[in-house]
């Protein structure tokens, strides 16, 4: 049966809501979409609760009217302001000799908890990046392997308990209950990778209006994370400044004449800052040197992130771009002068069923990236916003502890009391899958000893 999904990236130019279907196979169709300008937000994070709710409400009601379809929960973007991540390792002896998916939950919480994370962050993400089984390292998954020893590497994505409260009560303000959070960088990253990028080493880079988010990936997992409080907007504002002309003839100066490319020497008439009447000519050439100093100053401290990450030497498919400050004329050539020998490609969000044309743009990456995220398309392994351990697999994952569920019901349907006065559910079910064992063992005892004592009291 399919399932409804509504997705929220909060921005800080603009909001994104986007419904889709997501049937039985994970497949994503899309059937609505809204766009608001964003209010109440600045450099990514909630500066106005009731602004922000007002924006957020918009993008959702247009959404829900061309979509037809009246969804109350949604999957929100979180940006990487404010967030802080750690590295943490965890280990746990395997009793039954072989992984289970409940062993991998344990050796993650172990991770979690070795972190010692301050009570003033919340986690968003525990991602593990390398599992070892017994001495042997580099283990893509441990499920089902014989072991008596299980390792994990993790890296732990966390944020301010009051900026992750106040995400969620612009949202609940709007009329909309969070079912989940994901990181920006995270959720644009789903939508543009492949595979062989995830496993050879990648570096995402989501550009946008205010604000620049890095991850990169090494072994499909997340490795590092950080973010940059600059974006396209930070060119307005240069332009305003250095051409005495108001933000939004800046903006619109950078959007038909923005280029890295080489400069022309031609003329524009711009009006006066403080007295539009009054005109004055400004070269092209000054246009673009003050876009190009302000695009590279950002990749050279983009550069210096990935070179203060450890993992330069990992990321052997390159350098992703994408988001809305990305699309420049001439961010890729720049972007390889800048970033050295390491190979640059500009991206947009996969293509799916029901993909408007206007959500083909890389500005609505990390859109497109959390409705994936809610069909399953994240790591292997992962503790979500929620704390609760999820898989790639989950329905496979379900089906195996099938057996541990029918022992259950076998035993239970011999004492018809304990069973009406029980509710049993699949969580109970997977959390004591050694009970039934247990169980059965007493009953056999139970059963010996009211055979002898038959026995006994027959023959004297």
């Amino acid at each position: 049966m399919s399932k409804t999904v509504l997705a929220i990236d909060i921005g800080s130019t603009k909001i994104c809501a986007i419904i889709a279907e997501i049937a039985n196979d994970d497949s994503i169709a899309i059937t609505g979409a809204g766009i608001s300008k964003s209010q109440g937000l600045k450099r990514g994070s909630i500066t106005n609760i009731e602004l922000a709710a007002k924006s957020i409400k918009k993008a959702v009601d247009d959404a829900k009217r061309v979509s037809g379809s009246n969804v109350k929960s949604a999957i929100v973007s979180i940006s990487g302001a404010y967030t802080k991540s750690i590295n943490s390792n965890g280990i746990v002896n395997i009793q039954n000799k072989e992984v289970s998916f409940k062993e991998i939950e344990r050796v993650m919480q172990t991770a979690l908890y070795n972190a010692n994370i301050s009570n003033e962050y919340d986690v968003l993400h525990a991602l593990p990046y390398k599992f070892k089984v017994d001495d042997q390292d580099f283990i893509e998954d441990p499920l089902g392997m014989n072991a008596s020893r299980l390792e994990v590497d993790t890296h732990i994505i966390t944020t301010q308990k009051t900026n992750l409260g106040n995400l969620k009560k612009a949202v609940r303000a709007a009329g909309i209950e969070v079912e989940n959070v994901v990181l920006t960088g995270y959720a644009s990253s789903i939508a543009v990778l492949n595979d062989d990028e995830k496993e050879l080493g990648v570096a995402v880079v989501d550009m946008g209006g205010n604000t620049s988010n890095i991850t990169i990936h090494s072994g499909n997992s997340i490795r590092y994370n950080d973010f940059l409080g600059v974006g396209s907007n930070h060119v307005t504002s240069d332009l305003s400044m250095a051409l005495h002309t108001p933000l939004n003839i800046a903006e619109s100066v950078k959007i038909n004449y923005g280029s890295l490319l080489t400069p022309s020497s031609d003329l524009i008439e711009l009006p006066i800052i403080g007295d539009e009447s009054t005109t004055h000519e400004v070269s092209l050439e000054v246009v673009h040197n003050v876009v190009y100093a302000r695009v590279e100053e950002t990749l050279m401290i983009l550069a210096q992130f990935i070179e203060n990450s450890g993992l330069k030497d990992k990321i052997g498919a390159g350098i992703v771009l994408t988001g809305g400050f990305s699309q420049m004329e001439g961010m890729r050539d720049l972007a390889i002068a800048t970033f050295g020998s390491i190979p640059v490609r500009l991206a947009k969000p996969k293509e799916m069923n029901g993909l408007f044309d206007n959500l083909r743009s890389p500005e609505y990456s990390s859109a497109v990236g959390l409705i994936m995220y809610a069909a399953s398309s994240y790591t292997q392994y992962e503790i979500d916003a929620n704390k609760r351990v999820r898989h790639i697999n989950e329905i496979n994952s379900s089906e195996s502890n099938i057996d541990f569920s029918e022992h259950i019901d076998i035993h239970m349907t011999s004492n018809s009391s304990t069973t009406n006065n029980t509710n049993f559910t699949e969580d109970n079910r997977e959390k004591m899958p050694t009970i039934p064992f247990k169980r059965e063992k007493k009953g056999d005892e139970a059963g010996s000893f009211s055979k002898f004592w038959n026995w006994a009291t027959q023959l004297f």
